[in-house]
């Protein structure tokens, strides 16, 4: 007899567990492969040439193309190899954070300082 464990919920936040691990691969991967320059430059010459490369849905396709983090997340991104998709465009975390609060970027990073307090 097998237990199926209900899938975690957090109201308002994609969980990144595997099934969405499987679900992003190839866009993870195309993330990934941003560490290399030459492969930053490809991209830009050629985006959806590069994004055939890797092999993203159409889902994926799009969230690229629309350059929207919660899209990205929802189509299977991990934040930390979105962050190299965002460093293309002179976009850290707190950029993203941002995105993800729906906050300008000096509000989020105003909320991160108080809740270190």
């Amino acid at each position: 007899m097998s237990v199926t464990k209900p899938k975690r919920q957090i109201p308002g936040t994609t969980v990144f567990d595997g099934d969405m691990a499987r679900k992003g691969y190839a866009l993870n991967k195309m993330c990934y492969s941003f560490n290399a320059r030459a492969n930053r430059e490809e991209f830009l010459r050629d985006e959806d040439g590069y994004c055939a490369k890797y092999g993203l849905n159409e889902q994926q396709r799009a969230a690229i193309a629309h350059r929207n983090v919660l899209e990205l997340l929802a189509a299977g991104g991990n934040a930390y190899y979105l962050a190299k998709f965002g460093g293309i465009f002179g976009l850290d975390m707190q950029d993203i954070g941002a995105q993800q609060t729906g906050v300008t970027k000096e509000e989020f990073k105003a909320k991160l300082a108080a809740a270190g307090r």
